[in-house]
């Protein structure tokens, strides 16, 4: 009896971020609804964004540190949920207690780090790739239909101004990405803050994309620049298959 208890005891202290994880879902769902709610305010202009400032000289008060300990968790645990091995639930808590605007056949491959999922769409049939970063905090993320992202993309839709006196994200150095139908972007590609990857363009593994990409053109390097062109003939759609798992 008491190796029982043991056992049961032993099993819940290694499962117990898991659940944490259970427990705090419904709790997460209300502060993106918050969060979502406050993003309308801003895009209506009822509501100003301040810049973010990353010193650690400057004094947090109990409020501050509360409402950096919940932004903390909700990182952590989004984090963590791209390690659960069904697409089924991660889909689930992706698109119903992180308010991801996902339309259906979404492919999202293990590992894969979403910041500010409420500002973030993807379109029918994409696939994310495994350990993809898309950070829509600072401007949202805008996927078409049927795009193929690789593994280890990271979309970064802000930056911090360098000449700042605080290192903060100044809203010149923010902006959304947008990524139209049938875009293929290769492994290991960045794509920085205010640019639009045009429908059917193809992005080269391992470049860094800083400026607009043209309509079914194939771009490369670093920064990316226009090697060639891709055929306007696609009539492809991805079904949403995925290997189970992962």
């Amino acid at each position: 009896m008491e190796y029982i208890i043991f056992s049961i005891a032993l099993l819940a202290v290694f499962n117990i971020k898991w659940v944490i994880f259970l427990v705090t879902l419904i709790p997460i769902r209300i502060v993106n609804i918050y969060l979502v709610a406050k993003e309308e305010k801003i895009i209506l202009g009822k509501e100003q964004e301040k810049p973010s400032s990353y010193s650690l000289f400057i004094k947090k008060g109990i409020k501050q540190n509360i409402i950096s300990l919940i932004n903390g968790y909700m990182r952590y645990h989004i984090f963590q949920l791209g390690f659960i091995p069904s697409h089924r639930i991660r889909n689930f808590i992706y698109k119903y207690i992180y308010l991801i605007d996902m339309k259906s056949n979404v492919v999202i491959y293990f590992g894969a780090e979403i910041r500010a999922p409420y500002k973030l769409h993807i379109g029918d049939g994409s696939i994310i790739g495994d350990k993809s970063v898309l950070d829509a905090r600072r401007g949202g993320i805008w996927i078409g239909d049927n795009v193929n992202l690789g593994s280890f993309v990271n979309l970064w839709t802000g930056q911090h101004d360098y000449n700042d006196p605080y290192f903060r994200s100044m809203p010149h150095k923010r902006g959304p990405i947008k990524i139209e139908d049938r875009v293929w972007i290769g492994p290991n590609v960045t794509i920085l803050h205010s640019v639009t990857v045009g429908e059917g363009a193809v992005v080269a593994a391992g470049s860094v994309v800083t400026k607009n990409v043209a309509p079914y053109t194939l771009v490369g390097g670093i920064p990316a620049k226009k090697i060639g062109v891709r055929s306007r003939d696609l009539k492809y759609k991805f079904s949403g298959d995925h290997l189970p798992f992962y």
